[in-house]
């Protein structure tokens, strides 16, 4: 959770701030970073404009992909391949679970502990393991879709 919890503090928003609030807020601190606005500054300025836009860019396109709203709007087609689609690849960094599924979808689950990870290693079902400990338990995103079949 520490990079939710980081991008949170960056835009300074809460866990309850609703997608429509949030990009207002990215939007009012992207009109004060814009690196344009700071086209006549010193070049360290540019710099820094430029840096700390990156930064806002990337705190917003994450937070809105862990939102409740685009969760739960995503949530059939992330239902249906959790259901249908066995899980062909995982990895773990730090608390990153990811899940590679069978139909080329990709998920993050975040803040999972490492004891999670090494249990789902250990385990003869990983696909079981996962509808039991991970799909619904952890905050999650999509980093990959499905192919079209």
């Amino acid at each position: 959770m520490s990079n939710i919890t980081a991008y949170r503090k960056l835009l300074g928003v809460s866990k309850t701030t609703e997608v429509k609030e949030l990009k207002t807020i990215y939007r009012n601190l992207m009109k004060e970073w814009h690196p344009d606005k700071f086209a006549t500054a010193a070049e360290a300025a540019k710099l820094e404009a430029e840096a700390k836009s990156k930064e806002l860019i990337e705190a917003y396109n994450f937070l809105v992909s862990v939102a409740p709203e685009t969760i739960e709007q995503a949530l059939p087609q992330y239902t249906e391949t959790v259901n249908a689609s066995p899980v062909a690849d995982f990895s773990f960094t730090k608390s990153t679970l990811t899940l590679v599924f069978q139909d080329g979808s990709s998920y993050e689950y975040f803040d999972v502990p490492k004891a999670i990870y090494v249990k789902l290693i250990n385990s003869d079902t990983p696909g079981r393991f996962c509808r039991r400990h991970v799909f619904h338990e952890y905050v999650y995103r999509k980093v990959a879709k499905a192919m079209e079949v």
